[in-house]
């Protein structure tokens, strides 16, 4: 069938045969896909830094009926994160997003506000924003767009900063110093909920937990 370009988000590469790669990535229009990216690995390869962790593209792809993977024929760059990598605490944020991205919502099926929201933290984290207040609105709305936000039993303070980050945008959230204790008090629990749907333990979160 004929090429169709996306707006995409990469998420993971896998090294495939010799120059090869497979991508996961996830699609404004289709959802979270997988695809072979012939000759990626090589010096001259048609995708250039466009494959890198979190990458905002226009994904060129072939899809065959009834194939599992996608054929990935070329991609170009609409922005991207490598600014983020040398701060240790974004870096982490980013693994974070990329692994709920990946382990929580299901393939083919498309979430265009989930797409709107990956790109809502990462713009935070690229204009300067404070870490923690990006990782929690992610979480919360991340959860809600899954469909399992559980019922919060948590303190008070953590409570209020749910409901103010369901109602406000993340470039409008008012500044607000974050406790260590309010901060792990909400994270605990919508961390536990995503790993209980998912059946697995998230390999970002110690270390999102030690900053």
């Amino acid at each position: 069938m004929p090429a169709r370009v996306s707006e995409t988000f990469v998420l993971r590469t896998y090294p495939f045969r010799e120059a090869d790669l497979i991508v996961s990535f996830f699609t404004r229009d289709q959802g979270k896909l997988r695809g072979v990216a012939r000759r990626a690995r090589r010096p001259k390869s048609p995708f250039g830094s466009g494959l890198e962790r979190l990458s905002h593209v226009r994904m060129a792809y072939f899809e065959r009926e009834n194939a599992e993977l996608v054929n990935l024929s070329g991609c170009e760059l609409v922005e991207s994160q490598f600014g983020l990598q040398s701060d240790y605490s974004r870096a982490v944020a980013l693994d974070y997003f990329t692994e709920i991205t990946e382990q929580l919502l299901p393939p083919h099926e498309p979430n265009e506000r989930f797409f709107r929201l990956l790109a809502s933290v990462l713009d935070h984290l690229r204009s300067g924003g404070e870490v923690w207040s990006g990782v929690a609105y992610f979480s919360l709305w991340a959860v809600r767009l899954a469909g399992v936000f559980p019922e919060l039993r948590v303190s008070h303070e953590s409570a209020e900063i749910a409901e103010e980050m369901f109602k406000t945008p993340l470039k409008s959230l008012s500044p607000r110093v974050w406790s260590k204790a309010t901060a792990s008090d909400l994270r605990r629990q919508l961390v536990r909920t995503m790993e209980h749907h998912v059946e697995r333990r998230f390999l970002t979160v110690p270390l999102l937990e030690a900053l």
